[in-house]
């Protein structure tokens, strides 16, 4: 049964289901090739999302506005009560709603109920805006390891309560 969030406008925050596949790959696709390049990592997690990320124990998160996606993001296991928050991206039409913070809220919600400890993320410093709503949803820059993607040059970890 899919879990539908409280939120204190026309937006919907709903859980991942198939009909919504072409839209969490587009929302992602976007962002992606406007500000770097599609990774191979990136391909994997997007054009099969059901076995990349939701058959392993993680999480997608869809935004609805009138029954239409515009924002998406996910929560990809990674060991015992660790979940990786990751692919979230707002359609550029609807940027400056709070969908991003909406959605931040909900995935670290989700990521609770599921057990988490911890939620991290990697990002770029080019992406000032999604660190600043990165940092207002509680998390902090952490040492960067080596990463799976090339444009990674930051990364954040919240510790759950």
């Amino acid at each position: 049964m899919a879990q539908h969030y409280n939120t204190p406008s026309a937006i919907q925050i709903v859980d991942f289901n198939v009909f919504y596949a072409q839209a969490f790959y587009d929302l992602n696709h976007e962002w992606i090739s406007k500000y770097f390049v599609m990774e191979d990592a990136d391909t994997k997690s997007l054009t099969d999302p059901q076995d990349y990320i939701i058959n392993k124990g993680g999480y997608i998160l869809m935004a609805l506005f009138n029954g239409e996606p515009v924002g998406t993001c996910a929560l990809l296991k990674d060991g015992e009560g660790v979940f990786e928050l990751a692919k979230m991206a707002v359609a550029p039409k609807m940027q400056g709603m709070k969908i991003g913070k909406m959605l931040g809220e909900a995935a670290l919600d989700r990521a609770r109920r599921a057990g988490a400890n911890k939620v991290y993320l990697v990002s770029n410093r080019r992406l000032q805006t999604a660190l600043s709503l990165y940092e207002r949803l509680g998390f902090v820059e952490v040492p960067m390891p080596p990463s799976i993607y090339e444009r990674a040059d930051i990364k954040m970890e919240l510790e759950l309560k």
